[in-house]
């Protein structure tokens, strides 16, 4: 038996190179591709020019597809968006929204995906009306398990239910390697240092996360009013009383800037990812810097790669690089970033 583990890109890491044009969407497929991994994840909306038209259009898909021919790529997965706030008077119905997911499946059939990612806010009956269409054009929907959320969790467990319940096959979950921080990313701190933190302070909330880590994060709760969920989940994990001790050590702006992100960022014990295989068919491989020695300074990469290994994971670990957005004041490097990282799980996987 054994693993089957595969590399891809999600084109999210280079949105910053995508919007100063520095790289097209070919550019894209091309960079991925010299990177070593033999998978492209798309954001459809992100990085196709007035969508959906194109998709539907055949000069297009032969495009698409010639070029993932001439870059030896597959297509890994297609990242959807439930915008179910189109209106600002109103939210799509249950019917409007499952005609969107049916639309993403359809497009995302149309461009050779077999697995398309949703939002962890994608309620629930969606996700369930769509599993008839999504079978019918042979496309598997993954839940996105992004911080704050965890697998193994009463979360979780509602849609093992729904799993369980309909027998479906054409649902399951991508996590995402944010939940698997061991530390807040150096690149966070360094931002907040130049906006003028305080090292007593970034120190109590380094501390703070640390304490966390250690005894174990008390797990958000499945609520369909996410800001409600979020904020109870970030005062059973310690919140007031952290940012009290900042605010006691004369913490300002930046101080509580640091101390607020440190909650999107969580540890899960990579025994989830052993413990939910069956349900995993895509992953994103959350990242925030990788060094020169290839060490990534947030995400506990060997140990979550061995947990895959040891699961026997047949499937993509997708490069997404996140650690963009904190460096746009002094330059951002995507491209270095991506393909430090591919050789990061590269090493991982073959170790």
């Amino acid at each position: 038996m054994g693993h089957d583990i595969k590399r891809s890109v999600s084109l999210y890491s280079y949105q910053d190179e995508y919007y100063d044009g520095t790289l097209d969407l070919e550019g894209c497929l091309r960079e991925t591709a010299a990177t070593g991994a033999t998978g492209v994840e798309l954001l459809a909306e992100q990085m196709i020019k007035r969508f959906p038209l194109p998709i539907e259009d055949e000069k297009f898909r032969e495009d698409w597809f010639n070029n993932l021919k001439k870059y030896n790529l597959t297509p890994s997965c297609y990242d959807a968006f439930l915008e179910n706030k189109l209106f600002d008077n109103r939210t799509l119905s249950l019917g409007e929204q499952i005609n969107m997911m049916k639309r993403d499946l359809r497009l995302a059939h149309l461009l050779g995906f077999d697995v398309i990612r949703t939002l962890v806010s994608t309620p629930m009956d969606v996700i369930e009306g769509s599993l008839e269409y999504a079978e019918k054009v042979g496309v598997r929907i993954g839940l996105e398990v992004h911080a704050p959320f965890s697998l193994n969790s009463g979360w979780a467990d509602g849609y093992m239910e729904m799993i369980n319940r309909t027998g479906t096959k054409f649902f399951g979950f991508i996590p995402d390697m944010g939940i698997f921080c061991k530390n807040i990313p150096d690149v966070v701190r360094d931002k907040v240092r130049r906006h003028g933190a305080k090292e007593e302070c970034i120190k109590i909330v380094d501390d703070c996360y640390a304490e966390r880590v250690a005894k174990g994060f008390t797990k958000i709760k499945y609520d369909l009013n996410l800001g409600k969920a979020n904020m109870e989940y970030r005062m059973a994990n310690g919140m007031k009383e952290m940012m009290d001790k900042v605010k006691a050590a004369g913490g300002a702006d930046a101080d509580f800037e640091y101390a607020d992100a440190s909650f999107v960022y969580s540890w899960s014990e990579p025994q989830d990812i052993i413990d939910n295989i069956d349900y995993i068919f895509h992953t994103h491989a959350k990242f925030y810097n990788v060094h020169e020695d290839l060490k990534e300074t947030a995400v506990a990469l060997p140990e979550v790669i061995e947990a895959f290994k040891k699961a026997e994971y047949k499937g993509f670990l997708s490069s997404e690089y996140e650690g963009g957005e904190h460096l746009r004041d002094i330059g951002v490097d995507s491209i270095t970033q991506v393909k430090r990282h591919q050789e990061a799980m590269k090493k991982c996987i073959e170790a």
